[in-house]
């Protein structure tokens, strides 16, 4: 059997209130940080074999301070990286409505699939993501922890649940979040979501 954790990265720092992160490099918060570390003394216990991560710098800050309490170096994957959001990175909700007029709404309406511009849809994401996320987990037996992002963690959920993109936003993931997720020759077993070891208030859950 393959358990994965699943985990999003810590808190991430920011000049102003941001909605749409996506594919941008951002630094930890010492909360974040904080976030981490307090799951990395959880999962001392769990014996995990290695530590696998997104390659923006937010997963990659994180899984080092997993590793640092686990041991070995992280591991970046290259395609667990968040949804890409193209025009509308680093931008507001008031923003996106004031120079894209329409277009926020019409996302609205059809989450699956809309694509910002020069952005992906979250069918996008999904269809980059779960290849790999399947080639980590088949043939292994393992504990794996993988740092990922609250969209990529979102449709990974909604894919083995079985549950449409179209609600993937009432899966909850607070950042610094696990998700424990074992995989046999059966199929696939959620043991827990959005689970947090440290308070959950003053919490932002967009895709980042």
């Amino acid at each position: 059997m393959t358990t994965v954790y699943l985990i999003r990265h810590g808190e991430i720092s920011q000049s102003k209130k941001v909605v749409f992160v996506g594919q941008r490099n951002l630094l930890l918060t010492e909360r974040g940080r904080e976030q981490i570390a307090r799951l990395a003394d959880f999962l001392t216990s769990r014996a995990i074999s290695k530590v696998l991560c997104s390659p923006l710098s937010r997963c990659v800050e994180s899984a080092g301070i997993l590793c640092a309490s686990l041991g070995g170096v992280p591991e970046t994957v290259p395609g667990l990286q968040e949804i890409a959001l193209g025009a509308w990175e680093g931008l507001s909700v008031d923003e996106i409505q004031a120079l894209f007029p329409g277009c926020y709404e019409a996302r609205g309406r059809n989450l699956a699939e809309f694509r910002p511009s020069g952005g992906e849809s979250f069918n996008d994401l999904l269809n980059r993501v779960w290849p790999i996320f399947e080639t980590i987990v088949h043939g292994m037996d393992e504990r794996i922890a993988v740092v990922a992002h609250a969209g990529v963690n979102r449709v990974i959920l909604c894919r083995i649940l079985n549950i449409p993109l179209e609600n993937l936003l009432r899966l909850e993931q607070y950042y610094g979040c696990l998700n424990v997720i074992h995989h046999t020759s059966s199929g696939y077993r959620v043991e827990s979501i959005n689970s947090c070891l440290w308070p959950t208030y003053e919490l932002h859950s967009s895709s980042s």
